[in-house]
């Protein structure tokens, strides 16, 4: 009977290492959980260990090239995962082009004219699969972009689990809904981060993704000279920075003129950020209602976060880690698509 048991155990070990084998990565237990919840073991950190370990260093070799020749791009990139992740999930949905199949979520209010950085995942993408052909997913990628990023700008890193799918649906209704609007009151952002099982500790953190990149004038103009619908501007924002900003941005026109999120420092990943907003100086509304939108948490996160730069840094990795993880396709679900353009049943 021992020895009876002990060839069942050796056959299925035998055919989950098969297993393993076919499909990178594979766990026996994924798939059947519900959506939004992913088990600890879902996602792990050295997914790629044994069927690309060189992936690591073939997405920092691309970021340093591109980065130096542009440091937005960082913020680009860092952006591009935010996006991904609020619409349906973190899936690599956000990188569809339209087709037959697919309305591509590059339509969406929040991302139209907006998004950057494709071709810069696509070149990671391309050289993945000529070292590891049909292993390392889009998901995992844009994942990996935003963190590298966020370290070549002088920010934090973390340990990043892996083993995201890529979806084979996008949804342009997700990303109008969920994916939360520059002009956002305080209440509306903690609405939006709680539907992704995100909290204010979490909004606050993540907000501090603005201490570097640029904004279009469209998404802030409505605080220069009409926040209230009176014809006004926001009463909150600093006088010789509301200056600056009109000088940029004028109340006709010039809606694609960019200015930093961050004037201190636009290219550098710090959190000169909260001690901007705290001064009256945030960007976006979004920014600022951290501060002025009367809730004594997020202010005291805010200040928290000024004053000690390692502690942004150490909450901001827990929580992009945390985004990261919002409804991943794991094991059998999704692919791993071979442009990230388009789902395989396409190519």
């Amino acid at each position: 009977m021992a020895s009876h048991k002990v060839l069942i155990a050796i056959s299925i070990v035998s055919f989950y290492f098969s297993l393993s084998l076919a499909f990178p990565g594979f766990n026996p237990f994924w798939g059947g959980f519900p959506v939004g919840v992913v088990p600890q073991w879902s996602l792990y950190p050295e997914y790629y260990q044994f069927s690309c370990p060189q992936v690591d260093e073939i997405v920092m070799s691309v970021l340093e090239r591109e980065i130096a020749k542009e440091p937005r791009m960082a913020a680009s990139l860092l952006r591009l995962h935010f996006h991904d992740c609020f619409a349906q999930g973190c899936d690599a949905s956000l990188l569809l082009d339209d087709s037959e199949k697919i309305v591509s979520e590059k339509g969406a209010v929040p991302n139209k004219n907006s998004l950057r950085g494709f071709e810069v995942i696509d070149e990671i993408k391309a050289k993945v699969e000529e070292v590891c052909p049909g292993t390392v997913s889009c998901a995992d990628i844009v994942a990996l972009a935003a963190r590298d990023s966020t370290v070549l700008s002088g920010g934090p890193t973390w340990v990043l689990p892996l083993g995201r799918k890529d979806s084979i649906t996008a949804s342009l209704k997700f990303a109008n809904a969920n994916i939360p609007p520059p002009n956002s009151t305080l209440q509306h952002l903690l609405k939006l981060f709680q539907r992704q099982g995100l909290d204010e500790v979490d909004l606050v953190a993540l907000s501090g993704s603005h201490t570097i990149g640029m904004a279009r004038c469209v998404s802030f103009k409505q605080r220069l000279y009409n926040q209230n619908g009176d014809n006004e501007a926001d009463a909150t924002l600093e006088k010789s920075f509301y200056y600056t900003l009109r000088s940029v941005c004028p109340r006709s026109g010039g809606d694609n003129n960019i200015t930093p999120l961050d004037f201190t420092s636009p290219t550098k990943f710090d959190n000169y950020y909260y001690n901007s907003i705290m001064q009256g100086k945030g960007l976006l509304n979004s920014d600022e209602v951290l501060m002025t939108g009367n809730d004594a948490n997020t202010m005291d996160l805010v200040k928290s976060y000024a004053e000690d730069e390692q502690l942004f840094f150490e909450q901001y990795a827990k929580s992009i880690v945390k985004m990261g993880n919002i409804s991943p396709l794991t094991g059998f679900n999704g692919e791993v698509r071979k442009n990230c353009r388009s789902i395989n049943e396409d190519i």
